[in-house]
């Protein structure tokens, strides 16, 4: 069965992510790194976090942007390849990133011609 790629769009509520002490931080790559090594079949591209500036274009201009009053903040990116939306979903589950409530992660297939 062909797999798909789906694109990982990491979501936060502003403020949701505290700065980590670096014992934690070390932790949290651990866990990173043993969620890599399980699906490392499934991980295209680890993405990267997104900065915080950025433009919105419109018809009618371009604004200055991403806006913070937004409720939650795109944060970051990711994608994975998956045979159906359901095995991308156990992926990103069992994902370290979904550990903190105040992250969600969208998953939208990236459509091929």
């Amino acid at each position: 069965m062909n797999n798909n790629t789906y694109m990982c769009i990491l979501r936060s509520k502003p403020g949701a992510c505290s700065q980590p002490s670096p014992s934690d931080m070390e932790l949290m790559f651990a866990k990173y790194r043993t969620w890599q090594d399980k699906f490392s079949d499934n991980i295209v591209d680890m993405g990267n976090k997104l900065g915080d500036v950025g433009a919105v274009v419109r018809q009618d201009g371009v604004n200055d942007g991403p806006f913070i009053e937004l409720k939650e903040i795109i944060g970051g990116y990711m994608t994975i390849t998956a045979t159906s939306l359901d095995e991308a979903v156990a992926v990103i589950k069992e994902s370290p990133m979904v550990a903190n409530s105040g992250v969600s992660i969208e998953i939208r297939e990236i459509m091929t011609p």
